[in-house]
């Protein structure tokens, strides 16, 4: 009986596990599309400087062009309109999967996966955003 119990906390785990890694490179993917879309500077290289290039290399005409910008305008006040109405659901998960960890892990555990949590990860602030989400968002391009 006691292997039975092992085996049901091993598909559990097993089941924890590939939902956080799941999350986690959602979590991922979503922060790389969000620095690509926000335009950050890279090498000096600033996201209108981008948008020339390209333009440019498609060799866009000026009725294009301005097409383009629109439709890339509206993809991204879309998708900031979507990571907002979805930032609730993404907390109550979290909330939930502490829930869950804090009946596995001891309180000393779970007291430090919490402090684990809020740390920087790779220069940047708690929960891997940019800048740690202290400010308020950018602004489209059209707005600066």
């Amino acid at each position: 009986m006691d292997r039975i119990a092992k085996g049901k906390w091993q598909v559990r785990l097993a089941a924890l596990a590939v939902f956080v890694l799941g999350f986690a490179a959602g979590a991922l993917a979503l922060n790389a599309y969000r620095a690509w879309s926000a335009g950050e500077v890279r090498g000096g290289e600033h996201r209108r400087d981008r948008f020339e290039q390209m333009a440019e290399r498609l060799q866009l005409s000026e009725e294009q062009r301005a097409q383009v910008k629109q439709i890339l305008a509206d993809t991204r006040a879309h998708l900031r309109a979507l990571h907002k109405e979805s930032e609730p659901r993404f907390e109550e998960i979290r909330r939930q999967a502490d829930e869950r960890l804090q009946q596995v892990l001891t309180p000393e555990q779970f007291q430090q996966f919490q402090q684990m949590k809020g740390e920087p990860r790779r220069g940047r602030g708690p929960r891997g955003r940019r800048g740690g989400g202290d400010g308020p968002p950018r602004p489209p391009d059209d707005e600066r």
